[in-house]
């Protein structure tokens, strides 16, 4: 766990946009998609790649081409190259995480969602603890993969951080079954501040157990009035889109 005095009010004060308040030509994870959280008082989520020399991009896809004019993974370019790609419709480029924080610059509460697909998480985790070291605002990292909680409760057990949790893919009662397990090993070897939770799971027995114990329950993607009054409920607080 982060240090047992650290404030962590932030993570439910208030409602957190989804790759920033985008949608009506305000591109995802876009400078005015963090400017347009800002304004509405709200947290602002965002998701994190790693280029090919090893710097946190702040982008939520593996691949260029939905986002995009170019095609691709990621992690094939330079940060160099990928600052100066485009975000479609836009002449917005694709930030790193570093300049999405100079943008932000404390004004509202950030939460970074790592993309990593495997156990080797130690050049993006690097890179975001690097990109968090001066930043004076309230922030927190989150992942599916618990090997990235893991990594910063070793090195960085300063920084809050969070395990994304998902139920939605188990079917089967035989997926249920191993599906509660892994989610039970995920969060001992992730020893995590909070739990981001699927809407689509609540209420979930597994939530309400830890939220039972203090954990935090964050919830994504909230956007209808019905998952919104769910999350009221079963959550502490909500990660949205505009509905």
């Amino acid at each position: 766990m982060a240090d047992p005095l650290a404030d962590l009010s932030f993570l439910t004060r208030a409602p957190f946009a989804h790759r920033g308040l985008h949608g009506g030509g305000i591109v995802e994870n876009g400078r005015a998609a963090f400017e347009a959280a800002i304004e509405a008082g709200h947290g602002i989520e965002t998701d994190v790649q790693v280029s090919k020399d090893g710097v946190a991009m702040a982008f939520h896809d593996y691949e260029l081409d939905r986002l995009t004019e170019k095609s691709g993974p990621v992690i094939e370019r330079t940060a160099k190259k990928l600052k100066a790609i485009e975000l479609a419709g836009t002449d917005e480029t694709i930030p790193t995480l570093r300049q999405m924080l100079a943008c932000v610059a404390g004004r509202a509460p950030v939460l970074i969602e790592i993309k990593a697909k495997s156990r080797k998480v130690k050049q993006l985790c690097k890179s975001v603890a690097e990109a968090l070291d001066k930043y004076d605002g309230e922030a927190a990292v989150m992942s599916f993969n618990p090997e990235v909680c893991a990594w910063f409760a070793a090195r960085h057990p300063d920084i809050v951080r969070g395990l994304v949790v998902t139920e939605h893919d188990e079917v089967s009662a035989v997926d249920r079954i191993k599906g509660a397990a892994k989610r039970s090993l995920s969060v001992f070897r992730a020893s995590p501040d909070f739990l981001a939770y699927d809407i689509r799971d609540l209420p979930s027995a597994f939530a309400s157990s830890l939220r039972a114990k203090g954990l935090p329950i964050l919830t994504w993607t909230v956007r209808s009035d019905g998952e919104r009054a769910c999350a009221a409920e079963h959550a502490d607080q909500i990660v949205y889109e505009r509905s």
